[in-house]
């Protein structure tokens, strides 16, 4: 068990003493308000209990994601009509949960390349930006390219290197396709960073319809519409860009349908790992405040609803 107070102890003591002298009043409520000044007075405590071991491997791997975010992301082609970027998002989590201790970092294109998670060794932010994940609005989409995101890539291999003996590991994520007038320029010059990763790609060749997230009163299609057939628009997966961008790395491709697909790749990193490194143990903590607010929310409440009455 371990304690993380939200304030100082030494104030929260002082605090609480100065509510017990303005609460000193009949005995019934004297009582009633000690009861919730200790209820407070845990709550602040925030103590924290084990909550399960888990594995995590050596604390100098940097993993970057790389997503793309463009329209065609939302195609409705995998699983069970589940959407590409709904998948990306439990795959992340996945690789999150099985390199645990790792540094991560996440860059996302669409119109532009953005690093939205420079490295950083707190996997719950990694997380939640991953699943706020949206596609770019169509209003603004200026066509889709797999070129963007390389000097950012650059730029946050070049930062992993300024500490020393640290693996980089990237997962570059997209469908492949390229929508502008612009040819797939050569990932070659970023090989020599990484040690490993892949290349994950996402959709079919028969494709999918992307629903209209910009749906107004003069627009009530439920899909996108191709403006050159009037039809649904369809996204298919474009495997030769990918494959290039993979050979370009020497990384291998995935093409992704369920996410057990990552499990030999996510085992070959940890075992590349772990010839050098030992596995550590790392313990989860469960935070119990709440344990304590509900029952101070009842007593605060009782509390009002007496004086109240009296007045």
């Amino acid at each position: 068990m371990i304690t993380r107070p939200i304030i100082p102890i030494w104030l929260m003591i002082i605090i609480c003493l100065v509510l017990l002298i303005i609460s000193f009043s009949k005995l019934r409520i004297f009582l009633l308000r000690l009861l919730m000044i200790i209820l407070l007075f845990l709550a602040n405590l925030r103590i924290m209990i084990p909550n399960g071991k888990a594995k995590t491997i050596a604390d100098n791997l940097d993993i970057l994601f790389v997503i793309d975010t463009t329209i065609s992301m939302i195609a409705e082609d995998y699983d069970n009509n589940e959407t590409r970027l709904s998948a990306v998002k439990k795959d992340c989590e996945y690789i999150i949960k099985e390199l645990s201790g790792s540094k991560f970092s996440i860059i996302t294109f669409d119109s532009i390349s953005d690093i939205r998670v420079p490295f950083t060794y707190d996997s719950n932010i990694a997380k939640e930006m991953i699943n706020m994940l949206t596609p770019t609005n169509r209003m603004y989409a200026t066509g889709s390219t797999l070129n963007l995101p390389i000097q950012d890539m650059e730029k946050q291999f070049k930062s992993s290197q300024k500490e020393k003996d640290r693996h980089r590991i990237l997962f570059y994520i997209s469908d492949g396709e390229i929508t502008k007038n612009e040819k797939l320029e050569s990932f070659t010059g970023l090989a020599t960073y990484i040690k490993n990763g892949a290349i994950l790609g996402y959709g079919t060749n028969e494709g999918g319809y992307m629903k209209n997230l910009n749906k107004s009163y003069y627009n009530k299609e439920e899909y996108i519409i191709d403006s050159n057939t009037s039809k649904r628009a369809i996204s298919k997966i474009d495997e030769d860009n990918l494959k290039q961008i993979a050979n370009d790395l020497k990384l291998d491709y995935i093409k992704m349908n369920k996410t057990e697909n990552l499990t030999n790749k996510i085992e070959e990193i940890k075992n590349d790992i772990i010839l050098d490194f030992e596995e550590n143990e790392i313990k989860y903590y469960e935070d119990t405040y709440y344990y304590f607010i509900i029952p101070f929310i009842v007593l605060v409440s009782i509390d009002f609803m007496s004086l109240k009455r009296k007045s």
